[in-house]
């Protein structure tokens, strides 16, 4: 284990066969050793990763580690045969939709088929509401995923995924509470960004570098945030 690593180790979780299953602290991976790393990675997707590890953010709500280690099983198996990532990841996500469909996420938010599932069924609470009329929303990650974006982390708004209803901002209620206020500015940028024209690629690569930022150096966050208009 190299140690720039050590402090991303919470709890080892699981092994299944050969992989060793480890929930990891996302907060500190995303400010010191990759500001792109998702709820979950494998070695041929963040080469950082040893090479029989599977790494697992850890969940501030709703337990998904199943379906994540599915996914990871199956992406690792094709990466590690040759295939490339962009081929893989589709393939993963079948997996992973699968065992979601047989958890029951999509009949509880469809009402068993009964309706269409609808962007306001996933609130969790209100954050907060602007004088402009954006709303942020602390959402249930879990069921976004499982219904509306298999790929859905951290957060969104309405320029990026059309389930969004208009003016909002959603805040993926897996983030641990310190992370928040740091995926928030992401967005809150992005979405600024993009309401000028900008295209989604370079709002957010430009809200990357400025969320990486204040992870280093969090006493500007606050002006940070009252600048895209969060007062």
């Amino acid at each position: 284990m190299a140690a720039s690593l050590k402090p991303a180790y919470l709890k080892k979780v699981d092994q299944r066969g050969d992989f060793e299953v480890w929930i990891v602290d996302g907060s500190y991976i995303r400010g010191h050793i990759d500001e792109e790393f998702t709820n979950f990675g494998q070695h041929y997707r963040y080469p950082y990763i040893p090479l029989k590890e599977f790494w697992i953010d850890q969940e501030a709500e709703h337990d998904e580690r199943e379906f994540f280690i599915q996914h990871l099983l199956t992406e690792f198996d094709l990466m590690d045969k040759g295939m490339p990532y962009d081929k893989a990841l589709p393939e993963a996500d079948r997996r992973e939709r699968k065992e979601r469909r047989r958890a029951g996420d999509v009949r509880k938010l469809t009402h068993r088929g009964q309706k269409l599932p609808d962007g306001h069924d996933v609130h969790d609470r209100l954050w907060k509401k602007l004088e402009s009329g954006l709303t942020a929303w602390i959402v249930n990650g879990r069921l976004v995923r499982s219904v509306f974006n298999i790929d859905f982390t951290a957060g969104g708004h309405d320029y990026v995924y059309e389930f969004v209803p208009e003016n909002e901002i959603w805040i993926d209620d897996a983030i641990v509470e310190q992370e928040r206020a740091y995926v928030l500015l992401h967005e809150l940028h992005e979405r600024n960004r993009m309401s000028e024209g900008w295209p989604y690629s370079k709002a957010h690569a430009e809200s990357s570098r400025l969320e990486y930022r204040c992870r280093h150096h969090p006493d500007e966050l606050h002006d940070a945030r009252a600048t895209e208009g969060w007062t």
